[in-house]
């Protein structure tokens, strides 16, 4: 993706989740690229992957038309970091910490399963080796945040907590769930952009994190959905930061 492409799809995008391009707002390619500088070959593909996302229509004699948020693909990550991004920031983090909620446990205990049952040894072969992989990459992931952690290295400990909750989802073995990896990365993200820096990772939080870790490599369905459970739990109960902003 160009960069001239990236930056003309983000500022028609969120000009759309802003609201100031309104629905039923009609335009054309020429506005456009008054609108965002860029060239008309770049502008008209922005307008094929705003058309795709649900955001835009276009005819013949109606030209392009702002479509409202009812026609939108609101789980692609790039609606979702509009939305976050805009005046509608509090409606996404509440439906994305429902998101979470109903999924991410889930798929820890899913993974834990791929693993074994509440602390009995996995049957002979029962992990492959794509499956030893995915432990791997989620053990990788919680030393890597406690490393990120203790170095105070907040650009690390996000790719990290990223990593780790990718790795759960890929060892839940459900494709479904591994399809939301992007917004449940893109919640991460923007929960990053919205703490303070200067804060360090929350010593339970990274606890919590480890645990699932742990249990899902022990097998235990039980406690690896109840640490991620309480992980999306207490993203709503940040210290000195606004509950509205933490995901």
């Amino acid at each position: 993706m160009s960069t001239a492409f990236a930056r003309a799809l983000d500022q028609l995008g969120a000009a759309i989740a802003r609201g100031d391009l309104p629905t039923g707002h009609a335009d054309t390619v020429d506005g456009f690229v008054t609108r965002t500088g860029a060239s008309r070959s770049v502008v008209r593909e922005v307008t094929r992957v705003l058309t795709a996302l649900g955001m835009l229509s276009a005819g013949r004699r109606v030209g392009l038309r702002v479509l409202g948020q009812e026609h939108w693909e609101l789980l692609d990550p790039h609606v979702i970091r509009w939305r976050l991004d805009g005046p509608d920031r509090a409606v996404q983090v509440d439906e994305l910490r429902a998101l979470r909620r109903a999924v991410e446990p889930e798929a820890a205990a899913a993974a834990a399963r791929a693993v074994g049952r509440d602390g009995e040894e996995p049957a002979a072969g029962a992990v492959g080796h794509r499956d030893e992989e995915r432990v791997a990459a989620l053990a990788g992931a919680a030393e890597a945040m406690t490393a990120a952690a203790a170095a105070d290295d907040a650009g690390g400990f996000l790719a990290a907590d990223r990593a780790l909750h990718a790795a759960v989802l890929a060892l839940s073995g459900n494709g479904m769930f591994v399809r939301l990896g992007g917004v449940i990365e893109e919640a991460l993200r923007s929960r990053a952009l919205h703490e303070r820096a200067d804060l360090p990772p929350d010593p339970h939080d990274l606890a919590l994190h480890r645990e699932v870790a742990r249990a899902i490599i022990a097998g235990q369905e039980a406690q690896a959905r109840d640490a991620l459970a309480e992980i999306v739990d207490r993203t709503e109960r940040p210290a000195g930061t606004d509950p509205a902003t933490r995901l």
